[in-house]
């Protein structure tokens, strides 16, 4: 690795750069690794920039625990690559701390992504070896852009699974994201909407809720009772501010008394209570207890919702208590266990020196090995409906793909995100969030019962590559 010079400092004054005091700025281009811009500066010195190259988004295998995948990050992605260009304090930086040479900051100076991208939608599925997303353009503009897509798609995607089983352990029970003081401030806005797209339906977070469109949901802590001089005068005051159909958490104290308070403040606002909170001790025994004493103090219509540290298989323990809603917090923005997707960026074609595009891939040890050529991507369903197949397909034209696909039955499963840098509307802003959480449903519904299993196994459905060319790949 080179090392970047110690002290950062302005390529024009030559004062030291003070980071936590520098300006803010929208752009995402420093929001890379180091050696992206030092392979660009190789490759315009070498000639070989301007080749054209397709890139590939995959993980080579599903973590662990995971029999499926959910895509979710392309509409976060679409927004960052516009934005993914350098101001000129962002090179005064390159300049100043030489990471790269003065012919590489003037192609720097120009950047805007001008190639084209497809991928699977927001909300699909994926197995092993799915072609996630396919980014076409020149070896210089591409290559810069692998830090950045990573970064997206390997914690959206995360989260987005993680919350797919948890909802599925819900059993149609509601879930919510209670996760932001769990995570770094600006990930658990992008946790927020990744959840949505796994199947949650609302979000603690207000910064989520305004850049997306999320439903925003909440209304006091054990703090706002401890407050104040008795339960009693809590339970009234958010009662007198939010109304009778407020949910309040019931266990600062004793629940059984919170709940009797809680009801009886309702009823003095104007109505029965909308819901108590639990959010500490056996969450299986205080639900039921809690019905009961609901239901004997004629709050039938009062809901029960969760908290404390859940994670699927809690969520799932909860199944026969009498839980209407759940609120998932550490477990969700962390991934459950699997915090990042294990996706990778690959370089599997390129233009050799006479433009003719060749298919390269990795031959390494130790399962890190690639398979060359750009590909095109379907789900096989059986009689049933069923996904019973992911085939991936290797091929040069896109029509013969598509011919490949149509005839083993497939559904494809990729589409077009960006064309000659100009993006898809479709497939970002709060829309085409909406949108991929209603995908995510539709594709979850296909796959197999083995699925919706919480335990570890193979992926639900397997994935077979069909090479259409038969070339062969160059070795790297």
């Amino acid at each position: 690795m080179t090392p970047s010079k110690a002290t950062p400092r302005n390529a024009v004054t030559g004062s030291p750069i003070d980071p936590q005091h520098a300006p803010a700025v929208t752009s995402t281009a420093l929001l890379t690794d180091m050696y992206e811009l030092t392979m660009l500066q190789g490759a315009l010195a070498a000639g070989t920039a301007e080749r054209h190259s397709v890139f590939e988004i995959f993980g080579r295998a599903l973590p662990s625990s995971r029999r499926y995948g959910v895509v979710a990050g392309t509409g976060r992605l679409l927004d960052a690559i516009e934005r993914f260009t350098f101001t000129p304090q962002q090179i005064d930086f390159l300049h100043a701390t030489g990471v790269v040479d003065d012919a590489t900051l003037d192609y720097l100076r120009d950047y805007h992504f001008s190639g084209s991208i497809r991928g699977y939608a927001e909300g699909e599925c994926y197995f092993s070896g799915s072609p996630l997303l396919t980014v076409e353009g020149t070896f210089a503009e591409a290559c810069i852009l692998e830090t950045l897509a990573l970064s997206i798609y390997n914690y959206d995607c995360a989260v987005a699974s993680a919350a797919s089983r948890m909802v599925i352990a819900a059993h149609g029970r509601p879930c919510v994201d209670f996760g932001a003081r769990r995570a770094h401030e600006r990930a658990a806005v992008s946790a927020a909407r990744a959840a949505v797209v796994g199947g949650f339906v609302g979000t603690s977070d207000l910064e989520a809720g305004m850049r997306y469109g999320i439903r925003t949901v909440g209304t006091s802590a054990h703090s706002f009772t401890l407050l104040h001089d008795s339960e009693e005068e809590a339970f009234a005051a958010q009662v007198a501010s939010l109304g009778h159909d407020t949910t309040i958490l019931v266990d600062t104290y004793d629940i059984e008394r919170g709940i009797e308070r809680a009801v009886k403040a309702a009823r003095a606002g104007g109505g029965e209570l909308g819901a108590v909170r639990l959010d500490s001790g056996d969450l299986v025994a205080e639900a039921f207890k809690a019905r009961q004493q609901l239901d004997a103090l004629g709050a039938t219509s009062t809901k029960i919702t969760v908290t404390n540290d859940l994670d699927e298989y809690a969520i799932a323990a909860l199944g026969a208590a009498p839980v209407d809603s759940y609120g998932v917090g550490t477990k969700l923005v962390t991934g459950s266990g699997r915090p990042t997707a294990a996706l990778v960026y690959k370089l599997v074609e390129r233009a050799d020196a006479d433009g003719v595009m060749q298919e390269v891939a990795k031959f390494s040890t130790g399962g890190k090995s690639t398979v060359g050529g750009r590909k095109w991507a379907g789900r096989v369903l059986d009689a049933t409906g069923t996904a019973a197949e992911e085939l991936v397909v290797s091929a040069r034209e896109q029509g013969e793909a598509l011919a490949a696909l149509h005839d083993a039955g497939a559904r494809p499963l990729q589409v077009e995100l960006v064309r000659d840098g100009v993006v898809n509307e479709e497939h970002r802003g709060p829309a085409a969030l909406q949108a991929a959480a209603e995908r995510h449903r539709a594709s979850r519904a296909e796959l197999p019962y083995d699925a919706w299993r919480l335990s570890e196994g193979e992926p639900a459905v397997p994935t077979r590559h069909l090479d259409l060319d038969g070339r062969q790949t160059l070795r790297g």
